[in-house]
């Protein structure tokens, strides 16, 4: 119990101290250093249990009809997060986020949008929730409540209220898929697909908006 609170509190307070940071100074570096410090946290929490945790990236002998779905579905919910985020943004905060902008003004800039919003998530974010966090938590409560605790941390730590509407029923979606099939390998692809459809829609429509500039 102890590395779990250890975990959420390391978390917290990282997330914190870089979103202070973005406040101050946004850069290609800050962008670098901000990413990696968060993969040196999450490895070395998995380092402590990484036995268990390895055996997720074994690839598990399912219906290839579930690869496909897990390819499918989040091409569903991330055209549908997508406009549904949009439109409650505009009617709630009279305004419109683009996550592309967020690296348009970087050098490469796509390829590190691609980088930090559809490579890096999908890849620690399930390490860390759905592996490391989810082993701790087995350990000491109910497979139902460890699904429903770790989608609800990992929807806390995106430090947005709109975004617990749909973050929290796919962290519910991720965590059931780990725990029947388990792999990582499910969550990582939908995880991953689903933020390449979001960043390619904000990129076509921040490139739409330059275009009538």
């Amino acid at each position: 119990m102890n590395l779990i609170i250890t975990f959420y509190l390391v978390e917290i307070v990282f997330l914190v101290i870089a979103y202070l940071v973005y406040r101050q100074e946004v850069s290609l570096t800050i962008d670098i250093i901000i990413e990696s410090i968060s993969a040196i946290i999450v490895l070395g929490f998995v380092s402590l249990d990484f036995k268990n945790v390895i055996r997720l990236y074994r690839f598990p002998k399912i219906n290839p009809l579930l690869y496909l779905g897990a390819i499918i579905i989040p091409i569903f919910t991330g055209v549908i997060v997508y406009y549904g985020i949009e439109l409650v943004n505009s009617e709630l905060f009279f305004e419109n986020y683009n996550m592309y902008a967020d690296y348009a003004l970087y050098p490469n800039s796509l390829f590190w949008a691609f980088l930090f919003v559809t490579i890096t998530p999908p890849i620690f974010e399930e390490l860390a929730y759905r592996g490391f966090l989810f082993n701790q938590l087995q350990k000491v409560t109910s497979t139902k409540i460890t699904i429903i605790l770790t989608a609800f941390i990992f929807a806390l730590v995106h430090f947005s209220i709109i975004s617990l509407l749909w973050i929290f029923p796919f962290g519910l979606l991720l965590g059931y898929l780990r725990h029947k099939y388990d792999t990582l390998w499910l969550g990582i692809i939908i995880h991953f697909i689903h933020n390449l459809i979001v960043l390619s829609l904000d990129y076509y429509y921040f490139d739409t908006t330059l275009l009538e500039l």
